[in-house]
């Protein structure tokens, strides 16, 4: 009988899931991937192989299954009758919030959900949908067991200096800090950097997460140093419809001059920002492809940024030995990774140009003082493995 662990990943209208099947003590092999999309109006699921190709579509469109515990109730019987005779023994959750008190991933209990309910304020988009499906799956399958995964965890050891805000103490005994995300995909590209580049994994590296949400980090050591995103996801780079850092008086202006309410700010710097406040489109391929003035300068707006942070980041760590792209920009965009890596040469990146257009693995030239590399992340890959570091122990007592 093989283990299998379930990654899910709630948000406001969809869910992804993973399945992951252990083949021995250490490796996890992807079985299969999906996501329910439409969640609270028409849901559709669509679950592939990894080579890409369907293995179950379903659609609610009778409004029969608009709550992710009748919707988590038909993938967990469908996944149990996929594994058949394996078995599945523990459910992961990406939870964008672990607030300053987790910097590791926790077995889920109720004292556990109920001091996620507390960090709801320091994630109001992002918490309450994670919260809906770990409660979904305790009420589906109470037998289960579940781990919270946090973006945030991986820059809790942040320094004090790095995660400070100049506030007063009354708010940042609030919990009003910089916290860092990205951290599970930030976690994965360490470790594969010690697989595929050991000895620049132990220097100083900047990783881009470049996506529809976009952030640096600076690792030492595979440690996280510093990062762009800060008490939100809304700081640092430009992002897709995110406005990155934005200079607090312009918050104040709205407020005063345009009489906008909270609910209409949070709307405008989350979802009307960012490439497409600037380009007209959140999508990079259809910025590239533009001839548009607009397009262009949104194109230019983003890598300026990029390389504007990267400067302040290899001053936390005292220089730069390797820079890494990733997540679906960082991998997929040969021309966004050139124009970067033009703003970075007074750094010494020099790109083998040819590599980049393949775009896997080490992208730099022979002569380049940075080592350049393309690694896709896999945060879905790093739940599962917490998942089995977390409940090893107990999986194992449960079959003894």
């Amino acid at each position: 009988m093989t283990d299998a662990v379930l990654t899910l990943n709630a948000g406001s209208s969809s869910l992804k899931f993973a399945l992951y099947e252990r083949q021995n003590k250490d490796d996890l092999v992807l079985s299969l991937h999906g996501q329910i999309e439409g969640v609270g109006t028409e849901p559709h699921l669509i679950a592939r192989d990894p080579a890409g190709a369907v293995l179950a579509e379903h659609r609610w469109d009778d409004g029969s299954a608009r709550t992710h515990e009748t919707l988590l109730t038909w993938l967990l019987d469908w996944i149990r009758d996929h594994l058949g005779g394996d078995k599945l023994v523990a459910a992961g959750h990406r939870v964008v919030h672990g607030g300053p008190i987790y910097d590791a991933p926790v077995r889920i209990t109720p004292a556990v959900i109920e001091t996620l309910e507390k960090l709801v304020p320091l994630a109001p988009l992002h918490e309450p949908h994670h919260i809906a499906a770990i409660r979904a799956v305790a009420s589906v399958r109470p037998d289960l067991p579940q781990v919270a995964c946090f973006d945030t965890a991986f820059h809790h050891g942040n320094p004090p200096v790095v995660s400070r805000l100049a506030l007063p103490a009354t708010l940042r005994q609030e919990g009003v800090r910089r916290y860092g995300f990205h951290g599970l995909s930030y976690e994965y590209i360490a470790r594969r950097l010690r697989e595929v580049a050991p000895k620049l994994a132990a220097g100083r590296v900047i990783v881009a997460h470049l996506g529809a949400g976009a952030s640096l980090c600076a690792l030492r050591d595979g440690r996280s140093f510093d990062s762009t995103m800060g008490f939100t996801a809304l700081d640092g780079l430009i992002m897709g419809t995110r406005c990155g850092a934005l200079d607090p008086g312009v918050v104040l202006y709205l407020m005063q001059y345009h009489g906008m309410e909270s609910a209409q700010i949070e709307s405008l710097l989350y979802h009307e920002s960012g490439l497409l406040g600037l380009g007209g489109s959140s999508d990079m391929r259809t910025l590239l492809a533009s001839t548009e003035t607009e397009a262009i300068e949104a194109v230019e707006s983003f890598t300026f940024s990029i390389a504007r942070w990267t400067g302040a980041l290899a001053s936390t760590i005292g220089g730069i030995d390797g820079f890494v792209f990733t997540a679906g920009i960082g991998e997929n965009s040969a021309p966004v990774r050139s124009h970067v890596a033009k703003r970075l040469a007074w750094l010494g990146v020099l790109l083998d140009e040819t590599a980049n257009q393949t775009g896997s693995g080490r992208i730099s030239a022979p002569g380049s003082a940075v080592d350049v590399w393309v690694i896709p992340t896999d945060e879905e890959a790093m739940i599962a493995r917490h998942v089995l570091e977390v409940l090893v122990p107990a999986t194992a007592e449960s079959r003894a």
